[in-house]
């Protein structure tokens, strides 16, 4: 079972709230990633709210963590070019090579737009965020007529000492008629086993790949663990083992 208990070793349940691992479908693990949270938040977040057609440019930020790295696979399984942005070259590597992205960009190298570009020559139709700030600044610049954002978090701005930072060019959704949506994943609470059904039947397909980040550890080690998200030093999902 897994739930929303917060930092603790043991919590006390009435049920309410829990989620049924079927470790027949996949390693506990995969549970908290592609079968979890993670993967649903990829699952619903790019159909529902990105919705895109075969043939259509997805862009994913934050694409070799837990969710990013999801959505560009769920992008290729479509039918779509799937672009994912990343950070140094080792991810990016990762996710042409074994997860079958289309492209990569490395934001750590600069130019991040003309990138892009070179990465999208037809634009982007489906811009999936993570990350926010500069990022999603110069995504808005190479969006297509009719694309749609998908605001599914701003990992940049978390820890931010300053003011957070908004889109500058979000006139681009003006110019292209575009769309940008925040979603929240627990809005499809009642969809999950649909979710987690059809990622299942990707995952034992092989058309969907799995890769968990393991920390083995104690539970204070928690907030050293956690501060890897915000400084990319994780590939796939995150995980703290007891």
């Amino acid at each position: 079972m897994y739930g929303v208990f917060g930092v603790q070793r043991y919590a006390v349940s009435d049920g309410s709230g829990l989620t049924r691992v079927d470790t027949s479908l996949a390693p506990a693990p995969v549970h908290l990633g592609v079968l979890g949270i993670s993967g649903l938040t990829a699952y619903f977040g790019l159909l529902d709210v990105g919705r895109p057609e075969p043939g259509q440019t997805v862009v994913v930020s934050g694409a070799a963590g837990s969710v990013g790295s999801i959505v560009g696979q769920i992008a290729r399984i479509k039918g779509c070019r799937a672009v994912g942005i990343a950070g140094g070259p080792e991810k990016c590597a990762w996710l042409v090579d074994e997860l079958g992205f289309d492209a990569a960009v490395d934001y750590k190298a600069g130019e991040l737009g003309k990138q892009l570009r070179a990465a999208a020559p037809d634009r982007i139709d489906v811009f999936f965020d993570n990350v926010g700030g500069e990022v999603l600044d110069a995504a808005l610049m190479g969006l297509a007529r009719g694309a749609r954002v998908v605001i599914s978090g701003a990992v940049s701005q978390y820890n931010a000492t300053e003011k957070p930072r908004g889109p500058a060019n979000y006139m681009q959704l003006l110019v292209q008629r575009a769309s940008m949506t925040g979603f929240v994943i627990f809005d499809y609470l009642g969809r999950f086993p649909e979710g987690v059904t059809q990622l299942a039947e990707w995952l034992r397909a092989g058309e969907l790949k799995s890769r968990e980040d393991i920390v083995h550890g104690d539970i204070d080690q928690f907030p050293d663990t956690l501060l890897r998200l915000f400084e990319g030093g994780n590939t796939g999902k995150l995980v703290l083992a007891l």
